[in-house]
Order: structure tokens, then C-alpha cells, then sequence
């Protein structure tokens, strides 16, 4: 099901992002243009082409790996995505992976104190977190951080400035390890710290919730009252069996966040001066930059699929019954 989940958010994006009001061609030609320049360049971006041929024509592009170029900048997307998109998957993973762990350790302890002070406090914690806007989480944290106590980098990008790094992945940590520059995988881990929390934070409230439920639905089964009536002990129970089987709901819980990371990441990215994926997309959302939003949306819904398939696959290989 991966390409027609494709094919049909290609063709959704391709016909909405049309409809919207403004015409990209309008904002690259100079005011002084006439009539015929602004055809010449609508002909040039294939733009004044029926919308089924524009259309055939952008997916035999994609097919080859070619998104187009954009109408602003007029290189091709596909450079920008090798740019970009590594920018925010690094800041999405860790925002993922700590929001996980996070998660995970605060359900199990929520579970097993439930209805007591510790699961009322966690709960509420989760809850006022998933509450807060990320512009604004963002905000607070570089004025207690940054403005107050001095501890953090100022939201001026991924890296401080006069450290010499070399772009291999477009990671800085990955391409720090592989270069073997410390002082660049240093600043670089420094400057993700606050942006990383600030994803981190709104995200693990579902996630924490899932993991409180599911572990309480095992927790009050019949087959973990009787290995407790048998005498086995709580910590080989929490480990061997409770954490096994509460793990069997979180894969596609997971997988949903870790779409909305990628495709949400716009505001914090905004706030820190990330320059990412998200970022970019905005820019040519504003500019009605057609092949850029194409490629972003494209893009992003091959990453929720892409995650889900895997969410379906570990699922199945932690609970047998889905493979039944």
C-alpha cells in the first residue's frame, strides 16, 4: 500500500497547493515586467502546460530523482532536500529517541504507583507539557538557559561560529565523528541540547500515556496476578513480562510522533535559527513555491509510511498473535 499512499498525497498536494490564492511567477519577475516576460517565464517553469500534463510530467521527474528546480532560488530541490533534510532528522532522532526513553520510564512508574501521589504527579507533569505551544517552550528555555543562567548557546544556528567543520551527511555529529573534529561534536551536541528538549517535551505525554495504560492492562491481567500469587518477584516480573508485553502497543504509537516531529518541526526549528527541512518549506509555502511544497510534502508522507511499515514489522515480531 506505500505507493498508492504515495501517489494520491502526490496528487492531493499537487492539485490543493494550485487552488491557493498567488501565483509563484508573479513574485520572481521584476515589476517592471510585461505581459510576454511573464509568460516566457510561466512557459519556462512548465507552469502554462494543462494540469494533467504538469502533473505526469513532475512524477516522471520524481521518478528519476529529480523534484524540479524552484522557482525562486532556481536550484534544483533535490540539493536543498541533501541540505536540509539531514539539519532536522538529527534534531528529530535525538528529540525522538529522549522523548521515548522519557516516556517509557515515566509510564512504568506511573503504572506502578497508580493512584498514588507519584502517578498523579507524572500525569499532570505529562499533560501541562503536551499543553504548551513549542514557539513558546522554545522561547522560555533560551531566556532561563541562554539569557539567565548563561549554561546554553543563543538560538543562532547548529554550531558556534569560528569552528571549522567538514560537511559529509549533513549532520554535524555524525560528520564531526567521522572527521574526527571533538571541538565541532561538541558545540554541536551544546547547541542541540535546548531544541532537543523543547521536541522532547511536547511529545511525551501520548506516548507516556500509552505506556501507563498498556503496562496497566498487564498489570491487572490474570496471567500477571497468577506468576505473582506463584511467588515470582516483582522486578522479574516488571522486566521479563510487564515491559515485554506494554512494549507491543508503543511501535505504532511511535511511529505516529515521530511523523508529527518531522512534519512539525517548522517552530522550533524558527525559533532556534535551524535552518532545516521544516524551515524551508515554510519559506516556499509563503512564496507559492511549487516544486519545493511538493517535494516537502512528498517527502514527509514517505517518512510516515516508511515508519509505519517498520512500526508494523516490530510490532509483529513482539507480539506473535499479529503474525497469527
Amino acid at each position: 500500500m506505500l505507493a498508492p499512499v504515495l501517489v494520491g498525497v502526490s496528487i492531493f498536494c499537487f492539485l490543493l497547493i494550485r487552488v491557493l490564492p498567488g501565483d509563484p511567477v508573479l513574485a520572481i519577475v521584476p515589476e517592471t515586467a510585461t505581459p510576454e516576460d511573464i509568460e516566457r517565464t510561466r512557459a519556462r517553469y512548465g507552469l502554462d502546460r494543462p494540469l494533467p500534463e504538469q502533473y505526469g510530467a513532475y512524477m516522471a521527474g520524481v521518478i528519476r530523482g529529480d523534484f524540479g528546480d524552484s522557482i525562486r532560488t532556481g536550484r534544483p530541490v533535490v540539493e536543498q532536500i541533501g541540505e536540509r533534510l539531514p539539519r532536522t532528522l538529527e534534531l528529530v532522532a535525538l528529540g525522538f529517541l529522549l522523548s521515548l526513553g522519557a516516556s517509557i520510564v515515566l509510564g512504568l512508574f506511573a503504572a506502578l504507583h497508580a493512584g498514588r501521589l507519584g502517578d498523579h504527579v507524572s500525569r499532570v507533569t505529562a499533560l501541562v507539557a503536551n499543553s504548551l505551544p513549542e514557539f513558546w517552550l522554545g522561547l522560555v528555555l533560551i531566556l532561563v538557559f541562554f539569557a539567565i543562567l548563561d549554561i546554553a548557546p543563543g538560538p543562532t544556528g547548529r554550531i558556534a561560529t569560528g569552528i571549522d567543520y567538514e560537511i559529509i551527511t549533513g549532520s554535524l555529529i555524525v560528520d564531526s565523528i567521522f572527521t574526527g573534529n571533538p571541538r565541532a561534536l561538541v558545540s554541536a551536541l551544546h547547541h542541540l541540547v535546548l531544541p532537543v528538549l523543547t521536541l522532547a517535551v511536547i511529545v511525551v505525554a501520548p506516548m507516556m500515556r500509552s505506556v501507563r495504560a498498556s503496562a496497566l492492562e498487564v498489570m491487572r491481567s490474570d496471567s500477571y496476578r497468577c506468576a505473582l500469587a506463584h511467588g515470582l518477584g516483582a522486578k522479574t516480573l516488571l522486566f521479563g513480562y510487564v515491559l515485554r508485553e506494554t512494549m507491543v502497543r508503543v511501535p505504532v504509537l511511535a511511529a505516529l510522533v515521530l511523523g508529527n516531529l518531522i512534519g512539525g518541526s517548522v517552530l522550533v526549528e524558527t525559533v532556534f535559527s535551524w535552518q532545516g527541512f521544516g524551515q524551508w518549506a515554510l519559506r516556499g509555502l509563503l512564496l507559492r513555491d511549487y516544486p519545493v511544497i511538493q517535494a516537502y510534502v512528498l517527502v514527509t508522507a514517505s517518512f510516515y509510511v516508511v515508519a509505519f511499515l517498520v512500526a508494523d514489522i516490530v510490532q509483529a515480531a513482539l507480539d506473535p498473535r499479529i503474525r497469527v
